[in-house]
């Protein structure tokens, strides 16, 4: 029979567990080793880091703040399992980057001796709680802690001040296809509008049509519970109309005394405008009215 992993307690949050390290409950929470101040060339990054992509923006925004103020909050690092008298990064990897860019030579750090597991489970709840963090990286994060650690979402949720059914949610989306979610992490679709797509038969699909229609969430909703098949209404599939657009369909309407439609789209500049008419007074005083 295969061992389940032992569920183990995260305690009250990142604060407590970056200055307790040991998750545990079992045993007693370890100490620093030191508070030191190291040359930045003895840090190295954990090639398990689980967070993948840092924003050179970002970073760059980072670096004048360093060169500003300095490196505000240090580093949890360990010694380094494969380098004598080097470490390796913890927590604090983003600002050992900009520190870089920031030619800083040294960095404050906090080192404690932590095994692979603490390492890895305090990099994964320290990428959780950033809030920069995109819904897929935060999902990952949460399925990673459940899968390796045991952890449940309702412990999830207690130490990480997150609701069930925020957690319940993002895990859903790992569901999706890898072209949805990777729409989802480059912004081209929300998690609302993901969240929709879960239940669909075709989600790629659908989230083709979204993207390409600019629909909103509840416009999606709509889109996957017909499958993809057009709905009882064309302009249903139509992004909401703005103020301009409205105001203008008011100004027209009322100037020709008859009710004009505009429907334009955003993403080619085109569109239709369409006046109605009642009867056939109308259609002739319209006509005589564009023939002047």
């Amino acid at each position: 029979m295969t061992k389940k992993p032992q569920r183990r307690n995260l305690g009250r949050g990142l604060s407590t567990l970056l200055a307790d390290v040991d998750l545990s409950s079992n045993r007693p929470a370890q100490k620093p080793v030191s508070d030191a101040s190291v040359p930045i060339e003895k840090l190295h990054a954990n090639p398990d880091q689980p967070r993948r992509y840092f924003s050179d923006s970002d970073l760059e925004d980072l670096a004048s703040s360093i060169r500003a103020k300095g490196i505000i909050q240090p580093l949890i690092v360990r010694p380094n399992p494969n380098i004598s008298e080097e470490y390796q990064i913890v927590a604090g990897e983003r600002r050992w980057r900009a520190a870089q860019m920031a030619q800083v030579h040294d960095i404050p750090v906090i080192i404690r001796e932590l095994d692979d597991t603490e390492v890895l489970e305090l990099g994964i709840i320290e990428n959780i709680q950033r809030a920069d963090l995109n819904a897929v990286e935060e999902a990952v994060g949460y399925r990673q802690l459940m899968d390796r650690f045991g952890h449940t979402q309702e412990k999830l949720a207690e130490a990480l001040g997150k609701s069930r059914s925020h957690i319940a949610n993002l895990l859903r989306l790992l569901t999706l296809p890898d072209e949805v979610l990777t729409y989802l992490k480059d912004g081209k679709l929300s998690a609302g509008h993901a969240r929709a797509l879960v239940p669909a038969g075709n989600p790629a699909e659908l989230a083709r049509m979204v993207i390409n229609k600019g629909l909103n969430v509840r416009q999606t909703e709509a889109l996957a519970k017909s499958g993809g098949k057009q709905l009882s209404s064309k302009r249903q599939l139509q992004p909401p109309k703005d103020a301009d657009t409205r105001a203008i369909e008011n100004d027209l309407t009322a100037q020709l005394r008859l009710k004009v439609t505009i429907d334009h789209r955003h993403s080619s500049g085109k569109g239709e405008l369409r006046i109605s008419y009642t009867s056939l007074e109308e259609l002739d005083g319209l006509c005589q009215l564009l023939s002047n």
